[in-house]
């Protein structure tokens, strides 16, 4: 078995300098996270080996988006701005060999187009070791086309955006007067006041009692009996919020944070205000800068990926776009 942290990946730089401010940078719609100290780190025998040493991290109070960023809020920003996401835009190889092995053969014209990562589900039980099996390269998937050209958002206004890659969220963090948070600040608030708990809700098993979260539930990724209600994405606040009033800190869809991913950065974290380390570094794909996500997503199952627990790390190179990839916004609080 492998971890959900391993997807296929792209990359193109973004320049989002010219990004002007909106108008409305007040704090409407989130939580004031009280600064404080907390074991940051693997809880349960789940945890992988990037999730080690758990470490003692303080972090200052902070304001945070109280659930992803909606479909509806992040075309305001693109009506705004006229801004064009990642996957909206043709990969340009000059920028993308430079992540990959030397002597990496150019793709082929055919996939050298505007596209993004796909859920496929799959007809029966498969290889876990191989993600090809369930994610597809699909021209024309993008935010406004999460499933392909001929899916919508009309109607899913109040779902989280997806389809985003770290460059576009960064970009509507910088438009909102606001930013990703650092992953330590995403931990600390996902706990909502918990200390040493596997979830955003405590210990319970995810499987157990009334839906907690949206996730996959039956047999990855083949059969989901849909006990939460959906199959996909949900629209945000459809569960129960943690103890700091935050919405789907434990699946729906993964959230970028600020921090470029190192396996081994726990060893040397900073114990007050961690900001990540200075560059990247992934061994199993050490050619690619990856940046952190957090949370887990409506994919994220026992068998297969625990991504809905709170220490839970993930990593994608931060051109990335995913159906079940998005992200919320922070601001610091004075």
């Amino acid at each position: 078995m492998i971890s959900c942290m391993k997807v296929p990946s792209r990359f193109t730089v973004s320049n989002n300098d010219s990004i002007p401010l909106s108008r409305d940078t007040s704090a409407k719609g989130m939580k004031l996270i009280p600064g404080g100290t907390f074991n940051m780190g693997g809880d349960n025998d789940q945890a992988s080996s990037d999730e080690y040493p758990k470490h003692e991290v303080s972090v200052h109070s902070f304001w945070m988006d109280e659930t992803e960023v909606t479909n509806a809020a992040f075309k305001k920003f693109v009506d705004a701005t006229g801004y064009i996401t990642t996957a909206e835009r043709k990969p340009d190889w000059e920028e993308l060999k430079k992540t990959l092995p030397p002597g990496t053969p150019k793709p082929p014209d055919s996939v050298m187009v505007p596209a993004s990562l796909v859920f496929k589900q799959t007809a029966g039980a498969v290889d876990l070791n191989d993600y090809t099996q369930w994610w597809a390269w699909v021209a024309g998937a993008d935010w406004k086309h999460p499933e392909g050209p001929n899916s919508s958002i009309v109607g899913k206004e109040n779902y989280p955006v997806v389809q985003v890659s770290w460059y576009d969220a960064e970009a509507y963090c910088k438009w909102a007067g606001k930013r990703l948070p650092t992953e330590a600040e995403w931990e600390f608030a996902a706990r909502g006041g918990l200390q040493n708990k596997i979830y955003p809700w405590g210990n319970e098993s995810i499987n157990a009692g009334k839906p907690k979260a949206n996730t996959w539930e039956g047999k990855f990724p083949y059969y989901n009996d849909k006990k939460d209600g959906y199959l996909t994405s949900a629209p945000v606040k459809s569960y129960t919020a943690n103890g700091y009033g935050l919405y789907d800190m434990a699946g729906n869809v993964w959230e970028w944070c600020s921090d470029w991913y190192n396996n081994s950065y726990y060893k040397s974290s900073p114990s007050k205000n961690p900001q990540g380390p200075d560059k990247s570094f992934d061994p199993d794909d050490p050619y690619t800068p990856k940046k952190v996500l957090r949370g887990g997503s409506f994919l994220c199952n026992d068998s297969y990926c625990s991504g809905y627990r709170t220490a839970r790390r993930m990593k994608s190179s931060p051109d990335t776009g995913l159906e079940h990839t998005g992200f919320r916004c922070v601001k610091d609080a004075n």
